[in-house]
Protein backbone atom coordinates (compact mmCIF):
# COMPACT_ATOMS: atom_id res chain seq x y z
CA UNK A 1 0.00 0.00 0.00
CA UNK A 2 2.78 2.32 0.83
CA UNK A 3 4.50 1.61 -2.52
CA UNK A 4 0.92 2.23 -4.43
CA UNK A 5 0.60 5.73 -2.41
CA UNK A 6 3.73 6.84 -3.11
CA UNK A 7 3.24 6.58 -7.18
CA UNK A 8 -0.08 8.02 -6.64
CA UNK A 9 1.87 11.11 -4.88
CA UNK A 10 5.26 10.61 -7.44
CA UNK A 11 2.16 11.14 -10.48
CA UNK A 12 0.41 14.29 -8.72
CA UNK A 13 3.61 15.90 -8.15
CA UNK A 14 4.55 15.47 -11.82
CA UNK A 15 1.23 16.59 -13.34
CA UNK A 16 0.88 19.63 -10.32
CA UNK A 17 -1.84 18.18 -8.79
CA UNK A 18 -1.98 18.94 -5.07
CA UNK A 19 -0.67 15.81 -3.28
CA UNK A 20 -3.20 15.86 -0.65
CA UNK A 21 -6.74 16.44 -2.50
CA UNK A 22 -5.69 12.96 -3.81
CA UNK A 23 -6.14 12.10 -0.19
CA UNK A 24 -9.32 13.40 0.77
CA UNK A 25 -11.24 11.21 -1.10
CA UNK A 26 -9.86 8.37 0.80
CA UNK A 27 -10.12 7.30 4.38
CA UNK A 28 -5.98 7.21 5.07
CA UNK A 29 -5.31 6.38 8.82
CA UNK A 30 -3.28 8.96 10.69
CA UNK A 31 -0.41 7.37 11.15
CA UNK A 32 -0.06 5.85 8.01
CA UNK A 33 -0.71 9.64 6.35
CA UNK A 34 2.07 11.08 8.49
CA UNK A 35 4.15 7.91 7.76
CA UNK A 36 3.47 9.38 3.85
CA UNK A 37 4.52 12.79 4.55
CA UNK A 38 7.37 12.08 6.56
CA UNK A 39 8.45 10.10 2.97
CA UNK A 40 7.32 13.12 0.88
CA UNK A 41 9.68 15.89 2.75
CA UNK A 42 12.77 13.52 2.41
CA UNK A 43 12.21 12.18 -0.81
CA UNK A 44 10.62 15.73 -3.02
CA UNK A 45 11.84 18.81 -0.91
CA UNK A 46 15.37 17.74 -0.02
CA UNK A 47 16.33 15.92 -2.99
CA UNK A 48 16.37 12.20 -1.90
CA UNK A 49 17.09 8.92 -4.48
CA UNK A 50 17.60 5.41 -3.26
CA UNK A 51 21.31 5.30 -3.05
CA UNK A 52 23.12 2.47 -4.88
CA UNK A 53 25.66 -0.16 -4.10
CA UNK A 54 29.06 2.25 -3.63
CA UNK A 55 26.76 4.48 -1.46
CA UNK A 56 25.92 2.02 1.00
CA UNK A 57 29.54 0.91 0.64
CA UNK A 58 31.22 3.76 1.94
CA UNK A 59 28.44 4.18 4.58
CA UNK A 60 29.25 0.92 5.66
CA UNK A 61 33.16 2.03 5.80
CA UNK A 62 32.11 5.10 7.80
CA UNK A 63 29.93 3.59 10.83
CA UNK A 64 32.48 0.73 10.88
CA UNK A 65 34.92 3.43 11.19
CA UNK A 66 33.12 5.16 14.08
CA UNK A 67 31.08 2.30 15.87
CA UNK A 68 33.27 -1.37 15.61
CA UNK A 69 34.92 -2.27 19.06
CA UNK A 70 33.51 1.40 20.78
CA UNK A 71 32.08 1.10 23.85
CA UNK A 72 28.34 2.17 23.29
CA UNK A 73 26.92 5.22 25.05
CA UNK A 74 23.58 5.20 23.83
CA UNK A 75 21.29 2.71 21.30
CA UNK A 76 17.60 4.04 21.10
CA UNK A 77 15.28 2.57 18.19
CA UNK A 78 12.00 5.03 17.88
CA UNK A 79 10.55 2.62 15.34
CA UNK A 80 7.90 -0.16 15.05
CA UNK A 81 8.53 -1.84 18.93
CA UNK A 82 12.13 -2.60 18.69
CA UNK A 83 12.69 -0.17 21.34
CA UNK A 84 12.78 -3.47 23.51
CA UNK A 85 16.06 -4.38 22.37
CA UNK A 86 17.64 -1.21 23.54
CA UNK A 87 19.07 -2.10 26.26
CA UNK A 88 20.29 -5.02 24.94
CA UNK A 89 22.24 -4.50 22.23
CA UNK A 90 23.89 -1.37 24.42
CA UNK A 91 25.62 -4.13 26.87
CA UNK A 92 26.95 -5.64 23.93
CA UNK A 93 30.23 -4.04 21.40
CA UNK A 94 29.14 -3.92 17.43
CA UNK A 95 31.52 -6.14 15.52
CA UNK A 96 31.06 -5.63 12.29
CA UNK A 97 29.09 -3.31 9.54
CA UNK A 98 29.04 -4.49 6.26
CA UNK A 99 26.84 -4.15 3.06
CA UNK A 100 25.06 -6.80 1.13
CA UNK A 101 24.13 -5.26 -2.05
CA UNK A 102 21.63 -2.16 -0.90
CA UNK A 103 21.44 -3.24 2.46
CA UNK A 104 23.60 -2.32 5.77
CA UNK A 105 24.31 -5.33 8.03
CA UNK A 106 25.31 -4.22 11.79
CA UNK A 107 26.66 -6.63 13.78
CA UNK A 108 26.78 -7.19 18.10
CA UNK A 109 28.96 -9.19 20.27
CA UNK A 110 25.94 -11.65 21.32
CA UNK A 111 24.80 -12.70 17.86
CA UNK A 112 22.28 -10.07 17.34
CA UNK A 113 22.29 -7.91 13.70
CA UNK A 114 20.47 -4.66 12.55
CA UNK A 115 19.62 -5.17 9.23
CA UNK A 116 18.05 -1.90 7.79
CA UNK A 117 17.83 -1.07 4.12
CA UNK A 118 16.87 2.66 3.18
CA UNK A 119 14.90 2.07 0.27
CA UNK A 120 14.17 5.73 -1.16
CA UNK A 121 14.34 7.74 1.99
CA UNK A 122 16.44 6.13 4.08
CA UNK A 123 19.49 8.27 5.81
CA UNK A 124 22.13 7.80 7.87
CA UNK A 125 24.34 10.84 9.49
CA UNK A 126 26.85 10.80 11.78
CA UNK A 127 28.24 13.88 14.14
CA UNK A 128 29.88 14.27 17.11
CA UNK A 129 28.42 12.98 20.10
CA UNK A 130 26.15 14.92 22.03
CA UNK A 131 25.11 16.55 18.67
CA UNK A 132 21.72 16.27 17.07
CA UNK A 133 21.34 16.87 13.04
CA UNK A 134 19.24 19.27 11.93
CA UNK A 135 16.54 17.45 9.51
CA UNK A 136 12.56 17.15 8.69
CA UNK A 137 13.38 13.55 8.56
CA UNK A 138 11.42 11.18 11.33
CA UNK A 139 14.52 9.78 13.18
CA UNK A 140 14.29 5.54 13.73
CA UNK A 141 17.51 4.98 15.26
CA UNK A 142 20.70 6.31 17.04
CA UNK A 143 23.74 4.07 18.13
CA UNK A 144 26.24 6.65 19.87
CA UNK A 145 29.65 5.81 21.44
CA UNK A 146 31.17 8.59 23.70
CA UNK A 147 33.02 10.26 20.70
CA UNK A 148 30.07 9.57 17.66
CA UNK A 149 26.51 9.38 17.30
CA UNK A 150 25.20 7.39 14.38
CA UNK A 151 21.79 8.32 13.20
CA UNK A 152 19.42 6.77 11.06
CA UNK A 153 16.57 8.62 9.12
CA UNK A 154 12.82 7.88 7.65
CA UNK A 155 14.11 4.39 6.53
CA UNK A 156 10.87 1.95 6.76
CA UNK A 157 12.82 -1.49 6.30
CA UNK A 158 14.55 -2.05 9.88
CA UNK A 159 14.68 -5.66 11.79
CA UNK A 160 17.20 -7.01 14.33
CA UNK A 161 17.83 -10.51 13.74
CA UNK A 162 19.96 -13.54 14.96
CA UNK A 163 23.29 -13.01 12.83
CA UNK A 164 22.73 -16.70 12.09
CA UNK A 165 19.54 -16.13 10.40
CA UNK A 166 20.69 -13.29 8.20
CA UNK A 167 21.12 -16.01 5.35
CA UNK A 168 17.62 -16.82 4.91
CA UNK A 169 16.45 -13.53 5.33
CA UNK A 170 13.43 -12.81 2.57
CA UNK A 171 16.31 -9.97 0.83
CA UNK A 172 19.33 -11.04 1.36
CA UNK A 173 18.80 -14.54 0.41
CA UNK A 174 17.59 -13.67 -2.92
CA UNK A 175 20.54 -11.21 -3.82
CA UNK A 176 23.01 -12.45 -6.59
CA UNK A 177 26.62 -11.40 -6.48
CA UNK A 178 27.80 -8.30 -4.65
CA UNK A 179 29.07 -6.01 -7.67
CA UNK A 180 31.00 -5.01 -4.72
CA UNK A 181 32.01 -8.09 -2.83
CA UNK A 182 35.71 -9.14 -3.08
CA UNK A 183 35.34 -12.52 -3.69
CA UNK A 184 33.05 -11.13 -7.20
CA UNK A 185 34.88 -11.95 -10.45
CA UNK A 186 34.15 -11.17 -14.28
CA UNK A 187 33.44 -14.99 -14.54
CA UNK A 188 30.97 -15.36 -12.12
CA UNK A 189 29.45 -11.90 -13.89
CA UNK A 190 29.42 -13.69 -17.04
CA UNK A 191 27.78 -17.30 -15.56
CA UNK A 192 24.49 -15.04 -14.29
CA UNK A 193 24.53 -13.31 -18.10
CA UNK A 194 24.14 -16.76 -19.82
CA UNK A 195 21.97 -18.21 -17.18
CA UNK A 196 19.13 -19.55 -18.14
CA UNK A 197 16.87 -17.33 -15.72
CA UNK A 198 18.54 -14.03 -17.19
CA UNK A 199 19.72 -14.84 -20.80
CA UNK A 200 16.52 -13.76 -21.97
CA UNK A 201 16.14 -10.33 -19.69
CA UNK A 202 16.67 -7.14 -21.36
CA UNK A 203 19.44 -5.12 -20.17
CA UNK A 204 17.33 -2.34 -18.77
CA UNK A 205 15.28 -4.32 -16.49
CA UNK A 206 17.70 -6.95 -15.59
CA UNK A 207 20.75 -4.20 -14.45
CA UNK A 208 17.89 -3.78 -11.34
CA UNK A 209 17.02 -6.76 -10.41
CA UNK A 210 19.00 -7.70 -7.11
CA UNK A 211 18.72 -10.92 -7.67
CA UNK A 212 21.34 -10.86 -10.81
CA UNK A 213 23.64 -8.74 -9.57
CA UNK A 214 23.34 -7.06 -5.97
CA UNK A 215 24.35 -3.53 -5.14
CA UNK A 216 23.38 -2.01 -9.03
CA UNK A 217 20.81 0.75 -9.56
CA UNK A 218 19.68 3.28 -11.70
CA UNK A 219 22.73 5.49 -12.52
CA UNK A 220 25.07 2.76 -12.42
CA UNK A 221 22.04 1.23 -15.10
CA UNK A 222 22.81 4.17 -17.36
CA UNK A 223 26.83 4.52 -16.94
CA UNK A 224 27.42 0.40 -17.40
CA UNK A 225 25.34 0.46 -20.64
CA UNK A 226 27.14 3.76 -22.05
CA UNK A 227 30.16 2.19 -21.48
CA UNK A 228 29.51 -1.37 -23.13
CA UNK A 229 27.97 0.74 -25.97
CA UNK A 230 24.76 -1.40 -25.78
CA UNK A 231 21.06 -0.36 -26.08
CA UNK A 232 18.62 -1.31 -22.72
CA UNK A 233 16.79 -3.30 -25.14
CA UNK A 234 19.40 -5.75 -25.89
CA UNK A 235 19.67 -9.00 -24.01
CA UNK A 236 22.75 -11.66 -23.18
CA UNK A 237 21.42 -13.99 -25.44
CA UNK A 238 21.88 -11.73 -28.58
CA UNK A 239 25.62 -10.18 -27.72
CA UNK A 240 28.65 -12.13 -29.00
CA UNK A 241 31.24 -13.34 -26.73
CA UNK A 242 33.11 -10.24 -26.98
CA UNK A 243 30.28 -7.56 -25.86
CA UNK A 244 29.48 -9.92 -22.82
CA UNK A 245 32.68 -9.82 -21.83
CA UNK A 246 32.86 -6.16 -22.05
CA UNK A 247 29.03 -5.59 -20.16
CA UNK A 248 30.87 -8.01 -17.16
CA UNK A 249 33.92 -6.30 -16.85
CA UNK A 250 31.61 -2.57 -16.98
CA UNK A 251 29.76 -4.30 -14.37
CA UNK A 252 32.40 -4.62 -12.02
CA UNK A 253 34.87 -1.61 -13.19
CA UNK A 254 32.02 0.95 -12.96
CA UNK A 255 30.40 0.15 -10.21
CA UNK A 256 34.16 -0.16 -8.44
CA UNK A 257 35.41 3.09 -9.94
CA UNK A 258 32.10 4.36 -8.18
CA UNK A 259 32.77 3.40 -4.94
CA UNK A 260 36.36 4.13 -4.65
CA UNK A 261 35.29 7.82 -5.91
CA UNK A 262 32.49 8.69 -4.24
CA UNK A 263 30.63 8.36 -7.36
CA UNK A 264 31.81 9.51 -10.32
CA UNK A 265 31.59 7.27 -13.33
CA UNK A 266 32.65 9.33 -15.83
CA UNK A 267 35.89 8.96 -17.53
CA UNK A 268 38.80 9.65 -15.03
CA UNK A 269 40.70 11.23 -17.87
CA UNK A 270 38.09 13.04 -18.71
CA UNK A 271 37.32 14.11 -15.47
CA UNK A 272 40.58 15.45 -15.19
CA UNK A 273 40.18 17.48 -18.09
CA UNK A 274 36.94 18.94 -17.14
CA UNK A 275 38.50 19.77 -13.50
CA UNK A 276 40.92 21.75 -15.56
CA UNK A 277 38.24 23.71 -16.86
CA UNK A 278 36.24 24.42 -14.10
CA UNK A 279 33.67 22.10 -14.70
CA UNK A 280 31.59 21.35 -11.59
CA UNK A 281 31.04 17.85 -9.80
CA UNK A 282 27.59 17.61 -11.03
CA UNK A 283 28.75 18.14 -14.52
CA UNK A 284 31.64 15.90 -14.35
CA UNK A 285 30.54 12.94 -12.16
CA UNK A 286 28.52 10.94 -15.19
CA UNK A 287 29.19 10.32 -19.05
CA UNK A 288 25.54 10.17 -19.42
CA UNK A 289 23.09 10.01 -16.68
CA UNK A 290 21.42 12.83 -16.19
CA UNK A 291 22.69 14.65 -18.83
CA UNK A 292 19.59 14.85 -20.90
CA UNK A 293 19.53 16.54 -24.09
CA UNK A 294 23.41 17.53 -23.20
CA UNK A 295 25.87 16.61 -26.14
CA UNK A 296 27.12 12.67 -25.26
CA UNK A 297 31.18 12.99 -24.78
CA UNK A 298 32.16 10.57 -27.34
CA UNK A 299 30.23 11.13 -30.45
CA UNK A 300 28.52 14.54 -29.68
CA UNK A 301 24.78 13.79 -30.32
CA UNK A 302 22.08 14.45 -27.84
CA UNK A 303 21.88 12.39 -24.65
CA UNK A 304 17.76 11.46 -24.89
CA UNK A 305 15.84 10.04 -21.68
CA UNK A 306 13.53 7.30 -21.63
CA UNK A 307 11.67 5.56 -18.75
CA UNK A 308 12.53 1.66 -18.73
CA UNK A 309 11.22 -0.48 -16.08
CA UNK A 310 9.60 2.51 -14.91
CA UNK A 311 12.54 4.21 -13.77
CA UNK A 312 14.82 7.05 -15.90
CA UNK A 313 17.70 5.70 -18.14
CA UNK A 314 19.71 7.86 -20.17
CA UNK A 315 21.24 6.92 -23.67
CA UNK A 316 23.21 7.78 -27.04
CA UNK A 317 21.81 7.10 -30.27
CA UNK A 318 24.96 7.09 -31.79
CA UNK A 319 27.09 5.27 -29.35
CA UNK A 320 24.24 2.84 -27.98
CA UNK A 321 21.94 1.51 -30.99
CA UNK A 322 18.68 0.06 -30.76
CA UNK A 323 19.05 -3.60 -32.01
CA UNK A 324 17.09 -4.99 -35.46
Amino acid sequence: MFMHLTHVLEISIRHGQPALFLFSEEKIPEQLLLYYLDNLKATFFQGSSMPEGPEIKRLSSRLKKVLVDKALAGVEFTYQGLGAYNQELLSQKIVDVDSRGKALIISFSEGLSIYSHNQLYGKWLIVRFGKVPKTNRSQRLVISTNRHSAFLFSASDIQVLKTVDLGSHPFLSKLGPDALGNATTKNQVLEQLVSKRFRRRSLGALLLDQGFIAGLGNYLRSEILFNSKLHPLEKPMNLSEGSLDVLARNILGVTRQAYETSGVTNDLGRVSQLKEKGVKRSRFRFAIFSRNKMPCYVCNKKIIREEVNGRRLYLCQGCQPKPL
